[in-house]
């Protein structure tokens, strides 16, 4: 992450929203095992932010594994606005809640 132009820190180019998330993807596809994970998370994220992260996943698990959107309220403690974010990023995401919980399925068998 190089964004400092002439070796010369007073002249700072401005960094795009797309620039920052690529290089966020870019250090997290780079870190090595759950230890690395942690340690950044816990500096880059707050305490509820990682929390709302971690539930998200949890309630995405509890839908691919058939709950209802009741049970997985009453596990999780998760709003229904956010329930229903879940789901329609399960439908019709990217598919990355999918993705990653599908294969974190397979390892546990």
């Amino acid at each position: 992450m190089d964004h400092i132009k002439n070796g010369n820190p007073a002249e700072v180019e401005k960094i795009t929203s797309d620039e920052q998330k690529r290089e966020l993807f870019r250090i997290l596809a780079s870190l090595d095992g759950e230890a690395s994970f942690e340690r950044l998370f816990d500096d880059l994220c707050t305490y509820n932010e990682i929390e709302q992260m971690a539930q998200r996943l949890v309630a995405a698990e509890l839908l691919i594994g058939g709950a209802t959107y009741n049970q997985v309220m009453a596990k999780t403690g998760i709003s229904s606005a956010t329930l229903s974010r879940v789901s329609r990023c399960l439908q019709r995401g990217s598919g990355g809640y999918s993705e990653i919980l599908r294969g974190a399925l397979k390892d546990e068998d």
